[in-house]
């Protein structure tokens, strides 16, 4: 040992404290807390205790500072900040969002409106969450459409409507914009929704029967009928998402690790229903323990900045594994969220379902990760680097159009996630009642009946939607989702370059708000590989799709308009010819001599391809 980190392990306090190790160019390779300071950075140095990562981090100190606190929960909320500030390459880092995904609800407006929102929480109104993904917003945001007719839909939208728009067609708004129901009635749904959101939906039940039977004695049926519907619903829901909890508030914190790879997902459960969950991979060179993945990730996860999350961190959370120095936490954690919050290790006893549920799940994304972590996954997290994405997109679908000269079109909906092709959610669309070759209203046919399905419960609205085509099809891709009021969808369209080689496309990149934007990627990016990818399985599928449909329609339309010709009789006559052009060029006696083809069939059959002569 070096003689300066002698004197300097000599002279460390025996109090509670933040240590910094510095390397040889002065910068912070790690930095940790203790109860004593003395006892924790000493314990680097013996060597019968030494790891390989823990000797590797040993060999690169030529420095160590230290700060001493008053507290180990001061020590713990300095390690936190200068963690962050640092980012040393021996800690344990997790990526920190600077915004987190919301459902807002506008108060100033005599019809508010529920949305996505993310960023500062400046407009007047509630916000409920942090949700865990955009995902979960979308899917929550879908439901409350489904069981509450509040609107969706931009203020712009809102106020420029003279007629309903889709969305009261199909039952998902009650038509505020057109005076088609009261501001008391509305001001009623909304509460509703607000309940919902806070895990009371008991509450809305009761008071909704309590109308039900009070519209039932008054013969409004009609309106009994509405309410005994919405009850239905969230009967249903409850059903489905609700889980026994002693507190209806807490988070679910599991970690794995395996092959030098570590993954933690937090698991959102909110007035009792689970919101999903969300992974996090650390970027560490020194542990892949679970348990020390855990520690690092609690204060990192939960003392963030921003105010609002802060006064969400549940009453309780729950982590899979026994972690050391947990009581400090739990302090610091309650002094900062003002309120009482409870950690339980372990999760024995009525909480060791959530904990298998939880390790099989985290296994299975680090599989996942595991298994693509080379290719697909880096092209994913390229993609998000390269369109500046708050997250991972985890779903993404691109359209294509293919057709001959306008004959046969066919669209084709393809899906892919961080595992690859979804196959399973592939989708083709026949194109009819258009002009032929018209690829702009070809596009906006198939995006109608595909996000039509979705907004249904058939499928989910992607995080991103690539368009095979340039401006005009990115239009009319924006013009039906914001018809449809399907929220924060990027579009990005795949315009080929001049000479249409690989490498040479523009990207339209047309978000939820504001003009669409192009750029073009470096032909070696990672993120431009998968956009080629999607692309071109979008466009396998589409041409396969309509040349199947180019080859039934010349192969078989004439012959199925024959009377008399039925399909095992087209299929004599197919295999006995092997194609159409023979049939057309046999004579009257050649087809005479198929089985099952009688003197009157074969004269109907020579007359179908021979009446002009």
């Amino acid at each position: 040992m070096p003689e300066n980190l002698r004197q300097i392990l000599e002279n460390l306090p025996q109090q509670p404290g933040v240590y910094q190790m510095l390397d040889s160019k002065d910068e912070v390779i790690y930095v940790g807390k203790a109860a004593n300071l003395k006892k924790r950075v000493s314990n680097y140095f013996q060597k019968r205790r030494q790891d390989t990562k823990t000797a590797s981090l040993v060999s690169h100190i030529a420095r160590i500072e230290t700060i001493v606190t008053h507290t180990e929960s001061e020590a713990l909320l300095l390690e936190n900040n200068l963690i962050k500030q640092f980012k040393p390459r021996y800690n344990i880092l997790y990526r920190d969002d600077k915004s987190y995904p919301y459902i807002f609800i506008s108060s100033n407006d005599t019809f508010p409106r529920l949305a996505f929102h993310r960023g500062a929480q400046r407009q007047s109104g509630q916000y409920f969450g942090p949700y865990p993904s955009a995902g979960a917003v979308r899917d929550t945001l879908q439901l409350l459409q489904k069981i509450f007719p509040v609107r969706q839909c931009e203020d712009s939208f809102y106020k420029n409507r003279s007629r309903p728009c889709l969305q009261y067609q199909i039952k998902r708004c009650s038509a505020p914009c057109v005076g088609f129901i009261s501001p008391d009635e509305y001001k009623e749904e909304v509460q509703h929704a607000i309940l919902f959101l806070q895990g009371r939906s008991n509450e809305i039940i009761q008071q909704l029967a309590t109308r039900m039977e009070a519209a039932s004695t008054t013969l409004q049926f009609e309106r009994a009928a509405h309410w005994r519907d919405q009850i239905a619903s969230l009967r249903r829901v409850q059903e489905k998402q609700y889980v026994t909890l002693q507190d209806g508030d807490c988070d679910i914190i599991t970690a794995a690790a395996d092959q030098g790879v570590g993954c933690v997902q937090v698991f959102t459960i909110r007035g009792g229903r689970n919101l999903g969950n969300k992974s996090y991979f650390p970027r560490s060179e020194i542990t892949t323990d679970p348990r020390a993945l855990l520690s690092a990730f609690l204060p990192q996860y939960y003392l963030r900045s921003d105010v609002a999350v802060a006064r969400d961190i549940p009453r309780q959370i729950l982590v899979t594994e026994k972690l050391d120095d947990i009581t400090a936490l739990q302090e610091l954690l309650s002094n900062f969220s003002q309120h009482t919050v409870q950690i339980n290790q372990g999760m024995r006893g009525k909480y060791a379902r959530w904990a298998a549920m939880a390790r099989q799940n985290v296994g299975l994304t680090l599989q996942t990760r595991l298994i693509s972590h080379s290719t697909l996954l880096q092209r994913f997290t390229a993609l998000q680097d390269a369109l500046q994405l708050d997250e991972i997109p985890e779903h993404l679908e691109c359209f294509d159009i293919s057709h001959t000269l306008g004959e046969a079109t066919v669209a084709s909906c393809v899906v892919f996630n961080t595992a690859g092709p979804v196959k399973a959610d592939y989708r083709r669309f026949n194109i009819t009642d258009i002009t032929p070759g018209d690829d702009y209203a070809a596009m906006e046919n198939a995006l109608l009946r595909r996000y039509k399905k979705v907004q249904q419960g058939e499928g989910k609205i992607p995080d991103i939607l690539f368009i095979d085509g340039g401006k005009g099809q990115v239009q009319r891709a924006r013009k039906v989702i914001d018809e449809l009021q399907l929220g924060a969808v990027l579009i990005v369209g795949i315009a080929k370059g001049a000479e249409r080689r690989p490498g040479q496309e523009t990207l339209i990149i047309a978000p939820e708000q504001g003009d669409a934007k192009e750029r073009r990627l470096p032909a070696d990016s990672s993120a431009l590989h998968l956009i080629q990818q999607i692309r071109d399985e979008a466009h396998r599928f589409a041409i396969t799709g309509h040349r199947h449909r180019r080859q039934k329609a010349r192969t078989q339309s004439v012959l199925e308009d024959i009377q008399g010709l039925g399909s095992k009789r087209r299929q004599q006559l197919l295999r006995h010819f092997g194609g159409l052009q023979e049939i057309i060029r046999a004579g009257l006696d050649d087809l005479t001599n198929v089985p099952g083809i009688n003197k009157s069939l074969a004269q109907r059959i020579y007359d179908t391809f021979h009446a002009s002569e």
